[in-house]
Protein backbone atom coordinates (compact mmCIF):
# COMPACT_ATOMS: atom_id res chain seq x y z
CA UNK A 1 0.00 0.00 0.00
CA UNK A 2 1.38 3.41 -0.83
CA UNK A 3 2.32 5.71 2.01
CA UNK A 4 2.59 9.48 2.25
CA UNK A 5 6.36 9.12 2.01
CA UNK A 6 6.03 7.14 -1.21
CA UNK A 7 6.83 3.67 0.15
CA UNK A 8 5.67 0.57 -1.72
CA UNK A 9 5.23 2.47 -4.99
CA UNK A 10 6.08 -0.54 -7.11
CA UNK A 11 3.39 -2.59 -5.40
CA UNK A 12 0.83 0.22 -5.66
CA UNK A 13 0.74 0.02 -9.46
CA UNK A 14 -0.43 -3.61 -9.19
CA UNK A 15 -3.07 -3.06 -6.51
CA UNK A 16 -5.96 -2.47 -8.92
CA UNK A 17 -5.34 -5.92 -10.46
CA UNK A 18 -5.27 -7.88 -7.19
CA UNK A 19 -9.07 -8.33 -6.96
CA UNK A 20 -9.07 -9.79 -10.47
CA UNK A 21 -6.31 -12.28 -9.60
CA UNK A 22 -8.17 -13.52 -6.52
CA UNK A 23 -11.54 -13.47 -8.30
CA UNK A 24 -10.18 -15.51 -11.22
CA UNK A 25 -8.60 -18.07 -8.89
CA UNK A 26 -11.81 -18.33 -6.83
CA UNK A 27 -13.97 -18.63 -9.94
CA UNK A 28 -11.95 -21.49 -11.39
CA UNK A 29 -11.55 -23.26 -8.05
CA UNK A 30 -15.22 -22.77 -7.08
CA UNK A 31 -16.43 -24.26 -10.35
CA UNK A 32 -14.10 -27.26 -9.95
CA UNK A 33 -15.37 -27.74 -6.38
CA UNK A 34 -18.92 -28.04 -7.70
CA UNK A 35 -18.32 -29.88 -10.98
CA UNK A 36 -15.67 -32.34 -9.79
CA UNK A 37 -15.66 -32.38 -5.96
CA UNK A 38 -13.56 -35.58 -5.90
CA UNK A 39 -10.59 -33.36 -6.80
CA UNK A 40 -10.80 -31.75 -3.37
CA UNK A 41 -12.30 -34.35 -1.02
CA UNK A 42 -8.95 -36.09 -0.39
CA UNK A 43 -7.41 -32.86 0.92
CA UNK A 44 -10.10 -32.13 3.49
CA UNK A 45 -8.30 -32.53 6.82
CA UNK A 46 -8.99 -36.06 7.99
CA UNK A 47 -10.35 -35.01 11.38
CA UNK A 48 -13.25 -33.10 9.77
CA UNK A 49 -16.57 -34.84 9.10
CA UNK A 50 -18.50 -34.76 5.80
CA UNK A 51 -15.67 -33.99 3.37
CA UNK A 52 -17.95 -33.89 0.30
CA UNK A 53 -20.33 -31.41 1.95
CA UNK A 54 -17.37 -29.24 2.99
CA UNK A 55 -16.03 -29.27 -0.57
CA UNK A 56 -19.41 -28.19 -1.96
CA UNK A 57 -19.81 -25.51 0.73
CA UNK A 58 -16.34 -24.09 0.17
CA UNK A 59 -16.95 -24.06 -3.60
CA UNK A 60 -20.17 -22.08 -3.19
CA UNK A 61 -18.44 -19.66 -0.81
CA UNK A 62 -15.55 -19.24 -3.24
CA UNK A 63 -17.99 -18.36 -6.02
CA UNK A 64 -19.82 -15.89 -3.78
CA UNK A 65 -16.49 -14.24 -2.93
CA UNK A 66 -15.51 -14.24 -6.61
CA UNK A 67 -18.71 -12.43 -7.58
CA UNK A 68 -18.07 -9.91 -4.83
CA UNK A 69 -14.49 -9.40 -5.99
CA UNK A 70 -15.54 -9.02 -9.64
CA UNK A 71 -18.05 -6.37 -8.49
CA UNK A 72 -15.45 -4.78 -6.17
CA UNK A 73 -17.72 -5.19 -3.15
CA UNK A 74 -16.08 -4.04 0.08
CA UNK A 75 -16.78 -7.25 1.99
CA UNK A 76 -15.39 -9.60 -0.67
CA UNK A 77 -11.66 -9.13 -0.06
CA UNK A 78 -11.97 -9.72 3.67
CA UNK A 79 -14.31 -12.69 3.13
CA UNK A 80 -11.90 -14.19 0.60
CA UNK A 81 -8.96 -13.77 2.99
CA UNK A 82 -10.91 -15.40 5.81
CA UNK A 83 -11.87 -18.31 3.56
CA UNK A 84 -8.25 -18.75 2.46
CA UNK A 85 -7.14 -18.91 6.09
CA UNK A 86 -9.89 -21.43 6.89
CA UNK A 87 -8.99 -23.70 3.97
CA UNK A 88 -5.23 -23.40 4.46
CA UNK A 89 -5.16 -26.62 6.54
CA UNK A 90 -6.55 -28.46 3.50
CA UNK A 91 -3.52 -27.39 1.49
CA UNK A 92 -1.26 -28.57 4.30
CA UNK A 93 -3.15 -31.88 4.40
CA UNK A 94 -2.69 -32.17 0.63
CA UNK A 95 1.06 -31.60 0.88
CA UNK A 96 1.41 -34.09 3.74
CA UNK A 97 -0.70 -36.71 1.95
CA UNK A 98 1.31 -36.26 -1.27
CA UNK A 99 4.46 -37.26 0.61
CA UNK A 100 3.06 -40.78 0.82
CA UNK A 101 2.60 -40.99 -2.94
CA UNK A 102 5.17 -42.00 -5.56
CA UNK A 103 4.76 -38.92 -7.76
CA UNK A 104 7.55 -36.41 -7.07
CA UNK A 105 5.91 -33.78 -9.32
CA UNK A 106 2.70 -33.85 -7.26
CA UNK A 107 4.72 -33.62 -4.05
CA UNK A 108 6.58 -30.55 -5.32
CA UNK A 109 3.45 -28.83 -6.61
CA UNK A 110 1.59 -29.43 -3.36
CA UNK A 111 4.44 -28.07 -1.24
CA UNK A 112 4.81 -25.04 -3.54
CA UNK A 113 1.06 -24.38 -3.47
CA UNK A 114 0.94 -24.39 0.33
CA UNK A 115 3.04 -21.21 0.89
CA UNK A 116 1.44 -19.53 -2.14
CA UNK A 117 -1.65 -19.12 0.04
CA UNK A 118 0.21 -16.33 1.86
CA UNK A 119 0.41 -13.90 -1.09
CA UNK A 120 -3.13 -14.88 -2.11
CA UNK A 121 -4.36 -13.95 1.37
CA UNK A 122 -2.46 -10.67 1.10
CA UNK A 123 -3.96 -10.00 -2.36
CA UNK A 124 -7.44 -10.65 -0.96
CA UNK A 125 -6.87 -8.27 1.95
CA UNK A 126 -5.56 -5.61 -0.41
CA UNK A 127 -8.61 -6.20 -2.60
CA UNK A 128 -10.82 -5.35 0.37
CA UNK A 129 -8.84 -2.15 0.96
CA UNK A 130 -8.94 -1.28 -2.74
CA UNK A 131 -12.70 -1.87 -2.90
CA UNK A 132 -13.36 0.36 0.09
CA UNK A 133 -11.48 3.14 -1.70
CA UNK A 134 -13.33 2.83 -5.04
CA UNK A 135 -16.72 1.24 -4.36
CA UNK A 136 -19.79 2.28 -2.37
CA UNK A 137 -20.87 -1.41 -1.88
Amino acid sequence: MPTASGGHRRFACYRPYLPWIVAAAFTVSGVIHLVHPATFTPIVPHFLPWPMALVYASGVIELICAVGLWRRARWAGIAAAVLLVIIWPANLQDAITAQNGPDLTTQLIDWIRFPLQIPLIWFALCSGIEASEVSPH
